[in-house]
């Protein structure tokens, strides 16, 4: 059976296994056959209550959907990141983590029940059909879009690369009505955005790592150097604030594009062949020693941290930012066929030093807050990081609960960029301790009136 091992930071859907006792067990030690004897009582149990639900329960049950309902049961008792997947949630992870599908090109978004679009890609089918930034999207092929879930929606605008779709768009104060008839393509998500920030630094967000990161970071870099040679260059700064995590051979790449030598990561796992050391490739730096800068924060997570950590440890980038969320562990994900893939946590991982990041998080060099807006403070009451989460893998006594995740939409206000540049530039600032009434909400954890815009 083919495994993936990837990283990723999820609520858990829970799930089980199946088990059997082979004919050699009789030649096992006394406790082992009586262990394996107890497991087939426990499974006969499950057996005689499938069955009453089954014949006894007062209407008809959906049988597929009691044994998908015990599997998720039995990995939810195990941890918030192991899962089952049925067969379109592990398509849908698949479209995640590959980066690319059959699609449009928009980003759209829920807002008070309405679909609306909150821009076209650049270069894709609905930027060039002339879908703007604002429209509202009241029918999909003939069908009203009223009603629709954001997931919805998004499963019925995605399909077969060269197949048509229609929109019915309304625009505008007058409310304009037209079709747009769009012919789908392969869509890229992009991962990695980058600019010039203050005229001489190189600024790159990863907002999520996908089989397109490194690909993006190495495009990026070699544009700052090919448009700023020399010393002109003061450094980079490499955002990775309320990045979620994604595949762990990413993670590695982007570190290795900062260090040539030593230690990246290493796994641990209860099976030796999940127990792993992963080291960076000689030549394998893209920055040519120039001055780093991470950005990190509550939402940071997972293979976020495998990077902010490893640069850390090599003392080769200054975190700035808020502690980490805390999520230590490496999930692997088995097909399982036409019924979807099994999600279950195999590893825990370790920074080069040796640090076990889980349930603990990674504190950044210079602690910097930002000023959260009065509508979003207080009124966040959902647990952060990964301590907080129930049946998290514990770590010791001294884990520690979420830190603040807002990032300002205007960069102007954004306090711990502002920070980084000023470190590049040269002039250093003194890490500040949360004042009593610092609010720790960010936009995607506080109450809102729309849902996160999704690509399709």
């Amino acid at each position: 059976m083919r495994k993936v091992s990837y990283l990723v930071l999820g609520a858990a859907i829970g799930a089980a296994a199946a088990a059997f006792v082979p004919q050699t067990a009789v030649f096992l030690a006394n406790g082992a056959f009586a262990a394996a004897a107890d497991t087939y009582r426990q499974l006969n149990l499950f057996g005689d209550v499938f069955e009453k639900i089954r014949t006894d329960y007062v209407e008809k049950p959906d049988e597929a959907k009691l044994v998908e309902a015990a599997i998720n049961g039995m990995l939810t008792s195990l941890d918030p990141h192991s899962s089952y997947m049925d067969a379109k949630a592990f398509r849908d992870m698949q479209v995640q983590t590959k980066g690319e599908f059959g699609g449009l090109g928009i980003e759209v978004t829920q807002e008070d029940g309405n679909l609306k679009v909150v821009t076209p890609i650049d270069d894709t089918p609905a930027a060039k059909a002339g879908i703007l930034s604002g429209d509202l999207i009241i029918a999909i092929d003939g069908d009203t879009a009223t009603g629709l879930t954001l997931d919805q929606a998004v499963d019925k605008m995605r399909g077969a690369v060269n197949s048509a779709v229609v929109l019915k768009i309304q625009r505008g104060p007058n409310k304009d009505i037209k079709d747009i008839r769009i012919v789908r393509d392969v869509i890229k998500v992009q991962s990695v955005r980058s600019h010039v920030e203050d005229g001489d630094i190189g600024y790159i967000r990863i907002t999520q790592f996908t089989e397109q990161t490194f690909d993006g970071l190495k495009a990026a870099m070699e544009k700052f150097n090919t448009d700023s040679p020399g010393a002109k260059l003061k450094g980079y700064i490499l955002d990775l604030r309320n990045n979620p995590g994604g595949l762990l051979d990413q993670s590695i790449e982007v570190v290795n594009a900062f260090v040539d030598k030593g230690e990246i990561v290493s796994t641990r796992g209860r099976n030796a062949d999940e127990t792993q050391r992963f080291n960076a490739r000689p030549g394998g730096d893209l920055s040519k020693g120039k001055p780093v800068v991470v950005l990190i924060n509550g939402g940071s997570a997972s293979a976020s941290e495998i990077v902010s950590g490893a640069l850390q440890d090599h003392k080769r980038a200054t975190l700035i930012g808020t502690r980490s969320f805390g999520k230590g562990s490496v999930q692997t994900i088995m097909p399982l066929g036409e019924n979807g893939a099994l999600r279950l946590t195999t590893a825990r991982y370790y920074t080069p030093s040796g640090r076990s990041i889980q349930a603990k998080g990674i504190e950044p060099d210079m602690q910097i807050l930002e000023d959260v807006p009065d509508d979003l403070k207080g009124k966040d009451d959902t647990p952060k990081g990964e301590a907080s989460l129930k049946g998290h893998l514990k770590n010791g006594e001294d884990e520690k609960t979420g830190s603040q995740a807002y990032v300002p939409p205007d960069p102007k206000n954004d306090k711990q960029l502002i920070a980084a540049v000023d470190l590049l530039h040269g002039v250093k600032r003194a890490a500040v301790e949360p004042p009593k009434d610092a609010g720790t909400a960010s936009p995607a954890e506080a109450p809102a009136a729309s849902e996160p815009a999704k690509p399709n």
